[in-house]
C-alpha cells in the first residue's frame, strides 16, 4: 500500500511539473489578449465578419509584442536588463530556475553544464541521467530520472569518473527515458565519444 501510495505521488507531482507551465502559459496568453482586446477595437472592421476579430487581432498583437521582447532580449542592452531582472525578481520565484534551465535546454540556447545528459554508473549499471551541477570536490550532483516519467527521480552525488556525459540534444534524453530505454544504444554510442567532464575522484553517492 505504501509503495502504490508513492508511486501515485510521485507520478502526479510529475505530471503537475509538465503541466503547470502550460496551463500558466495559457493563462497569461489569454489575459494579456483581455488586455489588448481595447487596443485593436478601432481595427476590427479591416477583419471579414465571419472571423472573431477582436480575439484574432488580440492573438496577434500578443503574439508580435512576444517576438519584439525575444528579440530586444538577443541585444547586449536586452541581455544585460534581463540579468538584472533575473537577479531583483525572478529567481526568487520557486521553481524558476529550475524552469528556465529547462526551457533552455529544450530550445539548444544555453552552454550551461545543468540539465546535461549523461550515463551514471550506479551499482555496477549505467542509467539515464542528467548532470545537474558540480559539487566543487571531484564530484557532480546528477539526477536519475524514473521511467517514464523524466521530472520524477532521485539524486545522486557521483565521482566525475562514474558520470560519463553525452553529446546527444536534451530532447533526444527525455525521450528515450518516456519510451521505456528505447533508443538506449544511441546514448551508449554518444558516451563512447564524449570527453570525460573532469579529473575524477573518489566520491561517494547520495540518493534523495
Amino acid at each position: 500500500m505504501k509503495n502504490l501510495i508513492e508511486y501515485v505521488l510521485t507520478r502526479s507531482i510529475a505530471g503537475l511539473l509538465i503541466v503547470a507551465p502550460i496551463y500558466l502559459a495559457i493563462l497569461l496568453l489569454l489575459k494579456a489578449m483581455k488586455s489588448a482586446a481595447g487596443l485593436v477595437k478601432p481595427f476590427a472592421h479591416l477583419v471579414p465578419a465571419s472571423l472573431p476579430a477582436d480575439q484574432l487581432l488580440s492573438l496577434l498583437l500578443v503574439l508580435a509584442s512576444c517576438f519584439l521582447i525575444g528579440l530586444a532580449a538577443r541585444t547586449p542592452a536586452g541581455r544585460a536588463a534581463m540579468q538584472r531582472a533575473e537577479r531583483s525578481l525572478f529567481q526568487r520565484l520557486p521553481g524558476y530556475a529550475m524552469i528556465r534551465s529547462l526551457t533552455q535546454r529544450l530550445a539548444g540556447e544555453t552552454r550551461d553544464q545543468a540539465w546535461k545528459p549523461a550515463l551514471a554508473e550506479i551499482e555496477e549499471a549505467l542509467v539515464p541521467a542528467f548532470i545537474i551541477e558540480e559539487v566543487g570536490d571531484g564530484r557532480l550532483t546528477v539526477f536519475v530520472p524514473s521511467v517514464p516519467t523524466p521530472l520524477a527521480g532521485a539524486v545522486y552525488i557521483l565521482s566525475a569518473d562514474r558520470v560519463h556525459p553525452l553529446n546527444i540534444p536534451f530532447t533526444q534524453a527525455v525521450k528515450v527515458i518516456s519510451r521505456w530505454g528505447s533508443g538506449s544504444k544511441e546514448l551508449v554510442a554518444a558516451m563512447e565519444d564524449a570527453p570525460p567532464v573532469s579529473a575524477g575522484t573518489s566520491g561517494s553517492r547520495n540518493a534523495a
